[in-house]
């Protein structure tokens, strides 16, 4: 199966989401976590853990997506200075891949 790749802004907005929620939670974690015991203080981290595992994430999924951007705007900036390489690049990348497909 194929993941979905996030849009730049549903990456960004995700992470802006998880980041508050990560505050909010360490804020409620500070107020209250020396009144909490037990399977309360274990519930209270482990919403807080996935709060943070989610922010982390989705700081993970926004670089990607600016990663795949910057690698775009490089390969428009190659071919649009060198439209003739780029041509004989595709034309070469097609022979081989056509010589791969008849093998079998």
């Amino acid at each position: 199966m194929m993941e979905k790749i996030p849009t730049q802004t549903g990456a960004r907005d995700q992470l802006m989401a998880d980041l508050k929620t990560v505050i909010q939670d360490a804020e409620a974690w500070l107020r209250h976590g020396g009144s909490l015991t037990g399977e309360e203080l274990t519930k209270a981290k482990a919403k807080f853990e996935g709060a943070l595992t989610s922010a982390k994430e989705g700081l993970a999924n926004l670089e990607v997506v600016e990663k795949s951007k910057a690698a775009a705007r490089a390969t428009d900036t190659y071919v649009k200075d060198n439209p003739w390489k780029a041509v004989g690049i595709g034309a070469a990348v097609g022979v081989v891949l056509g010589m791969l497909i008849n093998r079998r």
